[in-house]
């Protein structure tokens, strides 16, 4: 046989990763006591425990203490007390507990990477060479980050004890994530690793104790539902950060509606892999094996969803079958191993199924032509083609090695077969044309693009998605924005209005022709649905005038009005500054008409009437000024890559503004969600709607584009209500009673909608302004760009 037939017949050789100190470390622990609360090991108060695996063997690898709410009581007591002091410590003493945190998980790094393995199932050379250091890096990235805090982020402070949930996919990465700008603004940590792996979040509790991190600053409590659910009820702590399913999302938004508590979520996703047919298809295949079967497809950001121009998409097919026959699969020690078994044969079972329902809805399954090992949880990496958009495969996270793919002809098709999910975390763009690749990206409902590439991490920069796929971002500046609390100027807290009772009119100075203030729909005035009116009262209570009663279907209408709406998300912000600044020139012209309103409505002086529209006027002035600078940023990550961290337009905005300072109430929510493009549904003061219904005329005139701003009175309960159920609203920012408040986050679960809402108080409305406002009327999108041959 001579070199180049030998050559050929080359095959792998087995080439297992050293499992001793693993096995070593796992044989010296006494894991009944693995709850690690105020810097002590404990066991759980009523001694339960469950079993980790192997999932390539099924083998017990540990029998774990399980926290109970009664653990979870302790926990958060310890962490309580902990923060008062951590939070107070200078930023240079958090980056050194943080430095040191990162230099003593980098002198265990192997240790880590096999425990990651054993006990998850992902490839040695996954956990080895990018979950450890990637882990690592989020914690040396944020040392920096708590030192400059107090000049980066001026005026803020720590949001409080954290509750966090991490799930099985990511183990180590996802505690990484969490804890790493936790410790940074200075909160302290209650942190429940998922129960299929809670091995390196031991083995890290064991790194905080040599690092010197103050007793209870960092707790970690394994265990199941139980402790989750008593994490997120719990009354002790001010913010959770959850990521796992978009049903347990929803579960937890619900649960944690009216408690005042900070949420952020990172959830689920059906991501899209874009491949045009200028692309370099082989590179473009290698980016799919990262993007699809990378951890088995046990990622969020899964690129599960394959959109092929039509031109290129027998070839490129066919290139992708080849690349997965050549896929190996098996032990994850192997260092050769690409695909090792699925976590636990729950979740095998999970995508058998719908890998049989995807076939019986028309997609033909295609799996190369090789064996799984006898043992374990594997499944073969599958292809699944001839998939129509409404198959379960295009439209349901599944979580596994499978590939739904679709064809397209043209960029337009492309996108819109791309946004046809109800997800929003990531997407793929593959093109040597970086023009078609960029033009692209702003199109995509997601929260990360990859263009050329898939996959890519840093702990620079921000990552999170949008609709279903959740709100918030982990990592960067964005990242640490989750962990500090707000610094809005609350004011009293909101009573409970009284609907007014019907009253005569007051003739006694006005003797105008009666007008009927209607509804503001699409650019026009339009009557309510119901044909139904609402008396509004002076102050002394005679009746004003009356406006029209909305109901569910002028919200509907409005709504659909500012979905249409396309003239104003699409402008430059520029433009978008002219018009806010026509539209406060308009409003200074009618200054003593809006102040006499106001007196006659609320009963205030004129001096403070003129001075709140003054205010009014000055607030748009504001916004106007912002909408070309309240901008994104560009990272530059170790990496041949920058990332264009892009503000976007959150979409359509439900606006609940308050009684109080009913003119420059709703200014100061409606103006900063105009300026970064975004369109309104506004439900005015119910108890002086008749500010708003003015407003209309300025609106009018003012070169605001048709369906920008819509404007339906009526109760407020009810419409906030509507508002926060409709699937199409994007946002909802709601100034009301606590009940209303609470009602409307827990009503929003439906599409995950962002809400913001003031728990019950009023602003300092003279001092609300500024960038707290702006940030809730963006969308952060990162945009990954390499760049080099």
């Amino acid at each position: 046989m001579n070199i180049l037939e030998r050559y050929h017949a080359m095959d792998y050789a087995p080439a297992p990763e050293a499992r001793s100190e693993a096995d070593a470390w796992l044989g010296a622990r006494d894991f009944s006591k693995a709850l690690f609360i105020a810097g002590d090991w404990r066991a759980g108060i009523d001694g339960k425990s469950f079993d980790t695996s192997d999932p390539s063997t099924g083998k017990l690898l540990a029998k774990v203490s399980d926290a109970s709410a009664a653990d979870i009581e302790t926990a958060v007591a310890a962490a309580r007390k902990a923060l008062p002091k951590w939070s107070a410590a200078s930023g240079y003493e958090r980056a050194k507990v943080l430095y040191a945190i990162g230099r003593a998980m980098q002198r265990h790094q192997r240790l880590f990477a096999v425990l990651e393995s054993l006990d998850n199932g992902k490839p040695i050379r996954e956990s080895r060479d990018i979950d450890v250091p990637l882990a690592i890096r989020h914690f040396i990235h944020h040392a920096g980050w708590a030192q400059s805090l107090a000049s980066e982020f001026p005026g803020r402070k720590p949001a409080g004890v954290v509750g966090q949930i991490i799930p099985w996919n990511f183990p180590l990465l996802m505690l990484a994530w969490k804890i790493a700008p936790a410790l940074a603004t200075g909160c302290t940590v209650v942190l429940k690793p998922a129960e299929f792996t809670p091995l390196t979040a031991i083995l890290f509790a064991e790194i905080c104790e040599r690092a010197g991190v103050p007793k209870g600053v960092v707790n970690i409590v394994q265990g199941g539902p139980e402790a989750g659910v008593a994490i997120v009820n719990h009354p002790g702590i001010d913010k959770i950060a959850f990521t796992g399913s978009s049903e347990v999302g929803k579960i937890i938004r619900k649960a944690t509606a009216g408690s005042g508590k900070k949420l952020s979520l990172e959830l689920g996703g059906k991501s899209a892999f874009i491949v045009f047919e200028d692309a370099d298809l082989d590179s473009a295949v290698e980016g799919l094996v990262d993007g699809i079967w990378f951890n088995q497809g046990q990622v969020c950001c899964a690129g599960s969803r394959l959109l092929v121009q039509e031109s290129v998409a027998e070839a490129f097919i066919a290139k992708v079958k080849t690349r997965m026959s050549r896929l190996r699969v098996g032990s994850p020690l192997d260092k050769n191993t690409d695909i090792g078994p699925l976590v636990d044969k729950t979740q095998l079972n999970r995508v058998r199924r719908l890998v049989e329902e995807g076939a019986r809805q028309g997609a033909v399954c295609w799996q190369p032509d090789q064996d799984v090992p006898s043992s374990g949880y594997y499944h073969l990496p599958t292809l699944a083609t001839g998939v129509a958009p409404a198959n379960i495969l295009a439209q349901e996270e599944v979580f596994g090695p499978v590939l739904a793919t679709m064809s397209f002809r043209n960029t337009e098709e492309a996108v819109e077969l791309a946004n046809n999910t109800r997800y929003g975390l990531a997407a793929s763009v593959w093109s040597e044309n970086v023009n078609l690749a960029l033009h692209v990206a702003p199109q995509l409902k997601a929260g990360v693009v990859w263009i050329n590439g898939t996959n890519m991490f840093d702990a620079a920069c921000g990552f999170g998605g949008y609709r279903e796929s959740g709100f918030g971002r982990e990592g960067g500046r964005e990242g640490l924005e989750e962990y500090l609390a707000p610094s809005e100027p609350h004011g009293p807290v909101i009573k409970p209005s009284v609907a007014p009772k019907q009253a005569a009119r007051d003739t006694s100075e006005n003797q105008a022709i009666d007008r009927t203030a209607k509804l503001f729909i699409a650019g026009k005035q339009v009557r309510p649905d119901g044909n139904y009116s609402l008396p509004v009262l002076t102050s002394k209570g005679k009746l004003a005038g009356e406006v029209g009663l909305g109901s569910r279907k002028d919200i509907r209408d409005a709504v659909s009005a500012a979905r249409a709406c396309k003239a104003w998300p699409e402008a430059t912000a520029y433009n978008r500054a002219q018009v806010l600044y026509y539209l406060a020139e308009n409003l200074s012209g009618r200054t003593e008409e809006f102040a006499t309103r106001i007196v006659e409505l609320t009963g205030a002086s004129h001096k403070a009437a003129k001075a709140e529209v003054e205010a009014s006027i000055e607030r748009l002035f504001y916004y106007a000024g912002m909408a070309d600078k309240f901008e994104g940023r560009v990272h530059q990550p170790p990496a041949r890559t920058v990332t264009l961290a892009l503000h976007e337009p959150v979409g359509v905005i439900g606006i609940v503004a308050p009684d109080e300072a009913p003119l420059l109430g709703l200014i100061s929510l409606l103006a900063p969600a105009l300026a970064m493009g975004n369109t309104t549904v506004v439900v005015p003061s119910a108890a002086a709607p008749l500010v708003a219904t003015d407003l209309y005329q300025v609106l009018e005139y003012s070169d605001v584009p048709a369906g920008a701003i819509n404007i339906v009175t009526g109760h407020t309960a009810e419409l906030a209500a509507v508002l926060a159920k409709h699937d199409d609203v994007d946002g909802l920012w709601v100034v009301a009673e606590a009940e209303i408040c609470a009602k409307a986050e827990a009503e929003s679960v439906g599409n995950l909608k962002r809400v913001w809402t003031s728990h019950g108080r009023s602003l300092d409305w003279p001092t609300a302004q500024g960038e707290a406002f702006l940030r809730r009327a963006v969308e952060v999108k990162n945009v990954w760009v390499p760049y080099g041959d």
